[in-house]
């Protein structure tokens, strides 16, 4: 299966409506990319998928993106150095550990979905949205 046949059209615009909806009251920038990969770290890959998506150029550093690998089965969610600052290490383990409860029962919309939520209200309360604020990076999902 192509990464892009992983979620169907409708999964896809409701992960896009999670994100819109996430960042909408946030200056803080929400990523998803997907693909068919398994040869490296997840956490490497995603790393690399971080930059060439150029998370790291937002203005306050805090974009963050959830990474899955469709083919190993496995996610990673980083972000940048402004939101770490701030949410500490547990705050991802929570994501993580809701997301995953989600994907067991091979609700893999809802899960991302859930895990974009949860990160949207951090980043609501650490980077609230300003009147001059633009939507620096696409909500749309990614995929190689």
């Amino acid at each position: 299966m192509k990464a892009k046949d992983f979620f169907t059209a409708e999964d896809q615009q409701q992960i896009v409506e999670a994100i819109k909806k996430a960042e909408k009251d946030t200056s803080g920038e929400i990523r998803v990319h997907i693909e068919n990969y398994k040869k490296k770290s997840v956490l490497d890959r995603a790393a690399y998928w971080f930059k060439k998506l150029a998370m790291h150029k937002t203005e306050l550093r805090n974009g963050v993106l959830f990474y899955l690998a469709v083919d190993s089965r496995q996610f990673a969610i980083l972000g940048d150095i402004g939101i770490n600052q701030k949410v500490g290490d547990n705050f991802w383990t929570e994501v993580r550990d809701v997301m995953v409860e989600h994907f067991k029962k091979g609700e893999f919309t809802q899960g991302l979905s859930k895990g974009i939520e949860m990160t949207g209200k951090k980043l609501k309360a650490f980077f609230p949205y300003q009147a001059d604020d633009v939507n620096e990076l696409s909500d749309d999902i990614s995929f190689n």
